[in-house]
């Protein structure tokens, strides 16, 4: 049963003030730090915690909305940790149904673990879904593709937010528009001088994560892989959607390995809106 003591503690709202409490959340349950992540995280979206009188936080989560501010479109949770201390005593289903009593009738999704996955069933989520994380060094084809890639420049800012919207299903400016400060590298695929896909590669402890990845086939997708391992030395590291299957082979063909599988899962809708075949790694598991 929960201790009295943390039934009453109150949820509140997250901060950039909170970053450091939240990567000592992270570490304290065996996680890398990744203050990068946290902080855009934070800004992108909404974080909830639970203050510990001990101090540092009980419990944290974030909620990245996605649609109009006035009325979101989808709502992304992710990052949801409670200290090993305060494990399994209730916190985090309490820091769930909060969140999920917040979003009203907006649908929501997440990326499950298996060991968290229990929990959100629990609450009425359903797995729609899974994504495989990849990672190691890459090892390119020594080939050429037909696709052209480059960096992505201000001028292709419009572009890739009409394509974002039109494959994720919903307006993610806020998020999208936080990519060139986030990201080391953000390149587009085009034809003809049509943007047909963008990828980004950002780092995280000693990795390059590959996400967003979005392209018009899986061609596009290896070009975007290929054109971004070149701008890096450390290994690479990406969630993909398992329905591409080519392109799961095709990276484990190049060196990347299988290291963990997530169920995708949501809430208030049967499947995720947009085109998946056009999408095929989230910028992060944590926000979609």
């Amino acid at each position: 049963m929960p201790t009295p003591s943390l039934t009453a503690l109150p949820i509140r709202r997250l901060t950039l003030r909170d970053l450091g409490a939240c990567a000592d959340l992270s570490e304290d349950r065996g996680w890398p730090r990744e203050e990068h992540k946290w902080g855009f995280l934070l800004t992108a979206g909404k974080g909830f915690g639970v203050d510990d009188p001990a101090g540092g936080l009980v419990a944290a989560c974030v909620v990245t909305e996605y649609g109009t501010w006035e009325r979101p479109e989808l709502g992304a949770i992710g990052m949801v940790l409670v200290a090993e201390r305060h494990a399994r005593q209730g916190v985090g289903r309490r820091l769930m149904r909060h969140v999920v009593s917040l979003a009203g009738t907006t649908p929501l999704t997440l990326y499950a673990t298996p060991y968290g996955r229990p929990l959100y069933e629990e609450l009425g989520f359903k797995a729609t879904g899974r994504a495989e994380m990849l990672l190691g060094p890459f090892t390119p084809e020594g080939r050429e593709y037909r696709v052209v890639t480059r960096a992505a420049t201000a001028d292709d800012l419009p572009a890739i937010l009409r394509l974002d919207e039109e494959v994720f299903g919903a307006d993610r400016t806020p998020f999208v528009t936080r990519l060139p400060a986030f990201a080391d590298q953000l390149r587009v695929a085009e034809e003809s001088g049509r943007v047909i896909g963008y990828a980004a590669a950002w780092p995280n402890v000693n990795t390059h994560v590959v996400g967003p990845l979005i392209a018009r086939d899986t061609e596009t997708a290896k070009a975007l892989i290929t054109s971004l391992a070149a701008g890096t030395d450390r290994p690479l590291r990406t969630d993909i959607d398992v329905r591409h299957e080519e392109l799961l082979a095709w990276a484990k063909a190049r060196g990347l390995v299988s290291v963990a599988s997530n169920a995708v899962m949501t809430y208030g809708i049967t499947d995720l809106p947009g085109d998946w075949t056009r999408r095929f790694a989230p910028l992060t598991v944590a926000a979609g």
